[in-house]
């Protein structure tokens, strides 16, 4: 994993508020979205950061051990 699990549940919980709060902050230029819309968006960032924090870092299927490229 490219983060540590308790590093993922920090990051997913802070996303959260955001979304909450980027749903105010679009409402003052007349962009509404609903509490279903900022379930759904919460839900795919959270998903998206998951995906990317189990994606293996050197894209080939094995992760990196060495940054410097040594075995």
């Amino acid at each position: 994993m490219r983060i540590s699990k308790a590093g993922l549940l920090v990051v997913a919980a802070i996303v959260i508020p955001i979304v909450v709060e980027l749903r105010t902050a679009l409402s003052w230029f007349g962009i509404e979205l609903s509490v279903l819309e900022g379930v759904v968006l919460a839900v795919a960032i959270v998903l998206a950061i998951v995906v990317w924090a189990v994606w293996p870092s050197d894209g080939d299927g094995n992760a990196e051990t060495d940054p410097a490229g040594h075995d």
